[in-house]
Formats: C-alpha cells, structure tokens, sequence
C-alpha cells in the first residue's frame, strides 16, 4: 500500500468516498502510452467502447466515437495503426480511449512528458477543453512552460511531504511577495516556486508550511488571504509595502469575483527530493455540464453503478476476437511458428525416416518418441513465457479502469491460442509419424496425436505461470532451467525400478513423463504385430519386450491422459492467481 503510515478518510463532495465507485466514475491515463501496437485508431476506439459502454446500442456507440475522435482530431488517422502514430497523437488516443465512457474524474500522470513544446501546449488546451465540459481533471505535470502554467488556475505545492502551496496560480506571486520571495521580472512563477521549494532562496519550507497551514488554507482568487497568515504577510508587507498595496487592489477588484459556475482548474508543484529538484504538478478541473454523467458532480453520494460496461461473457468474447486478430496480424508469431514446426517435422522425419516398424532400430526410435516431447514442450513453453509480461502495462491500465474482469481477460487470453497451438502441433505431428513409418492405423494416430497435443498444452501452461509469476529476463532463464527434472524423470533415461524410492514422487509431477508414456504404448502398446526385423536377430522384435524394458508393460493409456489433462487445469488456475496477485501487488 503507498499510504503506509497514514491512516484518515477520502472524501468525494463531502461524502466518504466508496473506492469501487470511485474507480468506475474515474479514468487514470499513465505517463507512458500503453497502447495495443496491432490495433488501428477505429479498431481500438471500437473494442473500448464494446467493453466500457457495451449497452448502448452499435449506432450510439460509433456516433460517441466519430465525436470523440473530431474532438481530439483524431477522425483522419482512423485506419492508422497506433504504432504509426506519433506521441502527440498517442497521447490523445490514450485520452480518448478513456473518454468513451465519458467519466466525470479523469487523472492524467505527466501528460506532457515526452512531447515537443507545441504537443504540450495541444495536450493541455485539450485538457482545458475537456475541464470546462465538466469534468474534473487531475494530472502531474513536469516543468510547465510560463505559458502552460498560465493555463492553470489551482496549484497545490509540496516540498518535504508538506504543503508550501495551495491556491490560484495567479496568487502564487504576490503570496509569497508577502513572504519576501520576490520573483525576478520575466522569470516562470513555476520555475520560482520548484526553485523555492528547493532551497535555492535560503530554507523557507517551514514557514510556506506555516503560511499555508499545510494546505489547510485555501488562496482563493479575488479573495483576501486567509486570516493564519497575516502575521506572516505583515511582515513581508514591510519590506515590500508596494506588493501588498497592489495585493490588496487586486483582492478588492469586482472582476475577481468567485462565483460557482466558474472552471476550477489547478496545477500541483511536488518536490519529492529537494536535493535532485525533481518536481511534478497537478491540474484540476470541475464544472457542472449537461453533456456530461455528472453523478460524481452532484453534492450527493455517487448513485450505484454497475461494475462493468458489459457482461463478463461480453468481455470474454470482445477479447478473445481481440487477441485472435493480434495473432493474425503478428507475423513472428504466426507464420514463424508454423515454419519452424513444418522445418523440424521434415528434419527429424528424415533424420528416422522408415524406422518405425524396424525390431533393430527400436532404441532409436524411441530417442524419436523422446524427442517429440522435447520438441513440443520448448516451443509451446518460450512462447507464453513473453505473453503476460508483454501484456503486462496495458493489462494494468484497462484492468484499473474497469474495462473487464480479470477472468474474461485471463480465460480469453489463455483459449486464444490453443487454436494455432493445435494446428502446429497437428502439422508436425502428422509429419512426423508417416515419415517414420509409426503404425498406420488410425486410432494408433488418435492416441499418439492426443498425447502430443496434451503436452504441448501442458508446457504451454507451465509458460503461462512462469510469465504470470516472473519477469521476462527470470522466466526466459528459470522456465528451460525448471524443466529439467521433468526430463529426468520422463522415463526415457532412467526406467521407473532404477530410480530410488525416495525420488520416485518427482515422476508423478512429470508430465514429459506421462506424454512420453503415452506416445510409447501408442505405438508399441495394444496387442501390437512383432516388427520386421532385416538383421538375424532383433532383440525387441516383440513390441511387449520394448514395454518391459521401459517399465511400461503394466501402465495404462488413460490414467497419463487424466493426469495430462489434471496437470493442465491445476497450472492453468494456478497462472492465473499468480497473475492477480501481480495486478494487486503492481497496484500497491
């Protein structure tokens, strides 16, 4: 939790803030652009306004996004895809991605950052544009331009964790005039204060915090100062007399007059390290409109909302048809894997070609069937292993922001490759068992194909938890490194009888074990004909000497499919409580 060693209460007009609410009436927009690469501007906007306003209807919604989109100026580059955009145009993209459920709070984490002097002025006459509709716009900010600054109405400054700051920007000057902080003529009001605030004037923090009574107090345009600080400013007044008289005319002056339709827009200076200067700020905006869902804006309690823009099945299919064009429209992952599984298939099928049925090339084959496992295990694992740490900050943001659950996420994520992973295996496999003369029969292939597609799966899950529980560089190295005592133990280099009792529980965590186990009676297993044999003599010329020798002559074919198929589920409910409990832990 960042709040550790706080403890009070967060008020939303004057009524204790209930958090769910909260974060459904709330967008936050990071810092940095988290945006699907493979998605085009309409494509993105599309699938944002399925999940989060999944209930109006397809006519409503495509008329917010044409608005939405002319707003931000975004209308041409609709069939652009976001990773031909520039960071000006994807930092409204991210805006307006958020605005298709029109939220009444939206936070914004150093809009500016990363953009030229034109962005920014662009990003914050934006962020105006959409306070004076009546949202209330709150966002860090580093280093405003004189110009940006005049942009905002509200700064809130700390320096230490205390408040040396909170008021109108145009009082910012003359307040601390009255403190004896004159700043220079021509000189960024924001520049002065960070530079204040970090005791390049002499250390005045304590008494900012006094004049201010640590935010407590309020400087109000067109308002006299709050009464704590007349000491303080009186005796600012005697050394700069000429300030505090303008000071004074200025207060009195009717066209400052605060009324309540006026737009509240502010700017938050925080001095984190007064060694390092690091400084941030915040801008703030609210005005009642029409156009807007102002039930956050009302003085009441925000009325009871539902959790999500659409139903959890909804969500599920939205995502899935998401992630499955991601797949279609990266090449890497599509057609490379194909390659590769087609490349091996024709390798190893020659490298054994016709050994199938051959009593004298029995071991080798099994070094085929052995191989198969190794094969499949490292292709489906490395893959998953990037799919989740990849995904990982947009996750974070759409997750945060109430577009969908968790697990319509997860459940879509993890089916929507199964497809492909079926296909190639399917390919290979095929490949692979005809060119090398396995038996040629069709339920025989059943068996075999089911086996191999089984570990392939299950290798896929193990990838999926390594991802979901690790970084890329920990689970790129960890997950071949953790699969090595599943090899061992697979029963292709030490039978079951030689391995010592007190290792022997290993073998029933191995699920290489179980593949192997069950490519290996469905090949040799089932009442099979003795082999051809073109030497005098072929030691496993009987197919049941071959079972013996691996220990297998009593094993059963479907007890390894049940334990493939247990082994799967367990890892897959097992990736994704890693997986939440790395949201969670990211969040805190």
């Amino acid at each position: 939790n960042r709040t550790k060693g706080l403890k009070g209460d967060i008020y939303v007009n004057d009524s204790l803030r209930n958090l769910s609410q909260f974060r459904k009436l709330s967008a936050y927009i990071m810092q940095d652009n988290q945006l699907h690469a493979n998605l085009t501007v309409d494509e993105a906007m599309t699938v944002a306004a399925k999940l989060k306003i999944g209930s109006k209807k397809p006519k409503d919604r495509e008329q917010i996004i044409n608005e939405i989109l002319d707003t931000l100026g975004l209308r041409e580059h609709r069939s652009t895809m976001t990773s031909g955009l520039s960071g000006g145009q994807k930092k409204r993209l991210s805006i307006a991605l958020e605005l298709v459920s029109n939220p009444p709070v939206m936070f914004f984490d150093e809009p500016t950052s990363g953009l030229d002097s034109s962005s920014c002025f662009q990003c914050i006459s934006l962020l105006k544009t959409l306070a004076s509709g009546g949202r209330t716009i709150i966002c860090t900010i580093h280093q405003p331009s004189a110009r940006l600054f005049e942009m905002f109405d509200q700064l809130y400054t700390l320096a230490d964790g205390q408040c040396v700051y909170q008021g109108s920007t145009k009082q910012l000057v003359p307040f601390l005039a009255t403190l004896g902080l004159q700043c220079p003529s021509y000189h960024n009001p924001a520049s002065f204060i960070i530079e204040v605030a970090c005791g390049e004037y002499g250390d005045n923090t304590k008494k900012l915090v006094q004049a201010i009574d640590n935010g407590k107090q309020d400087i109000k345009l067109g308002e006299p100062f709050p009464e704590r600080t007349k000491e303080v400013m009186n005796n600012g007044a005697e050394k700069y007399p000429e300030t505090q008289k303008n000071l004074n005319e200025n207060t009195t002056d009717d066209k400052f007059t605060s009324t309540s339709n006026n737009i509240h827009i502010g700017f938050e200076g925080v001095v984190t390290e007064v060694s390092k200067g690091v400084s941030n700020g915040s801008l703030m905006a609210n005005e009642k409109a029409e156009n807007v869902d102002s039930s956050l804006l009302e003085n009441s309690t925000p009325a009871q909302q539902p959790r999500y823009g659409t139903s959890q099945l909804n969500q599920f299919f939205i995502i899935l048809k998401r992630a499955l064009l991601f797949s279609r429209r990266d090449w890497t992952l599509m057609y490379l894997r194909l390659f590769a599984h087609i490349l091996v298939g024709l390798l190893i099928g020659a490298l054994y070609y016709d050994i199938g049925n051959d009593g004298n090339k029995v071991l080798s084959n099994l070094g085929f069937l052995f191989f198969n496992m190794l094969f499949l295990m490292y292709t489906s694992m490395t893959i998953t292993i990037l799919s989740f740490p990849l995904e990982m900050p947009v996750l974070l943001k759409e997750n945060f922001n109430r577009w969908y659950s968790l697990k319509s996420y997860y459940l879509a994520i993890t089916l929507s490759d199964l497809p492909f992973q079926t296909i190639f295996c399917v390919v290979y496999v095929t490949i692979v068992y005809f060119m090398t003369s396995q038996p040629p029969e069709t339920p025989r292939f059943g068996m075999f194909l089911a086996a191999c597609l089984l570990v392939s799966f299950v290798a896929q899950s193990v990838g999926l938890v390594v991802g979901a529980a690790m970084n890329v560089q920990n689970g790129v190295f960890l997950a071949p490194v953790m699969s090595v005592p599943f090899l061992l133990f697979s029963g292709f280099f030490v039978s079951f009888d030689a391995i010592p009792i007190y290792l022997r529980w290993i073998t029933y965590l191995s699920y290489i074990r179980y593949g192997f186990e069950g490519t290996a009676l469905a090949t040799y297993g089932f009442n099979r004909p003795k082999l051809m044999c073109s030497v005098q003599y072929c030691h496993f010329k009987d197919p049941t000497t071959t079972l013996e020798e691996l220990d297998m002559q009593h094993a059963d074919y479907n007890v390894d499919i049940i334990a493939l198929i247990a082994i799967f589920l367990v890892l897959r409910i097992t990736a994704y409580f890693f997986l939440r409990w790395k949201l969670k832990s990211n969040r805190a």
